[in-house]
C-alpha cells in the first residue's frame, strides 16, 4: 500500500534526522489514505520543529482517526511534559497506558514517572518504571533509575 510506503520512508528520514522532509512525507501519506499513524508521526515533526501546539492538535486529530492507537495518546501528554504542563499531560498518558493498539507501552509509565519523580513523590515514579520494565525486561536504563529511586526513597 504506497500510504504505509510512505510512511516508512517518513520513518527513516526522521531517524536520520530529516525532519521537514519526514514531514512532508507523513503528509504526503495522509493524502493518499488518512491514517492514525501517519498524522501522528506528523506531529511527532512538528515537535521537532517547535510547533508543539500544532502537535497537540495533529494528535488529537489522530485519535479522531483511530481512538485506539496509543502513540497520539503519549505523544500529547510528553508534548504537555515539554510545555512544563504536568497535571494536564496525566490524563493523556493514562489514556495511553488503556490503549488497545500501542507498540510502545513502556513509553507512558516512564512519561508518568518523569512527572512524579519532578513532583518529588519517588514511590509512585518506581511503580511506574517497575511497569515500563515488564514492558522491557532487561532494560539496564530503567534497571538503574529503579535502584536510584529505592535509595532516594530510603
Amino acid at each position: 500500500m504506497r500510504a504505509q510506503d510512505l510512511i516508512q520512508e517518513g520513518l527513516s528520514l526522521a531517524h536520520s534526522g530529516h525532519t521537514e522532509k519526514a514531514k512532508e512525507i507523513f503528509k504526503s501519506s495522509m493524502n493518499v489514505h488518512p491514517t492514525a499513524d501517519a498524522m501522528t508521526y506528523w506531529a511527532w515533526m512538528e515537535h521537532q520543529l517547535n510547533h508543539t501546539n500544532e502537535a497537540i492538535e495533529l494528535c488529537k486529530q489522530a485519535i479522531s482517526l483511530d481512538p485506539d492507537f496509543g502513540n497520539p495518546f503519549n505523544d500529547i501528554g510528553s508534548y504537555l511534559i515539554s510545555q512544563g504542563n504536568l497535571d494536564q499531560a496525566i490524563p493523556w498518558l493514562k489514556k495511553a497506558i488503556k490503549s488497545k493498539r500501542y507498540d510502545s507501552r513502556h513509553f507512558p509509565h516512564v512519561n508518568l514517572a518523569f512527572i512524579f519523580i519532578e513532583k518529588k513523590m519517588f514511590m509512585k515514579a518506581a511503580r511506574e518504571l517497575e511497569l515500563a520494565l515488564e514492558h522491557q525486561p532487561g532494560n539496564i536504563e530503567l534497571i538503574r533509575k529503579i535502584s536510584e529511586l529505592r535509595k532516594e526513597i530510603n
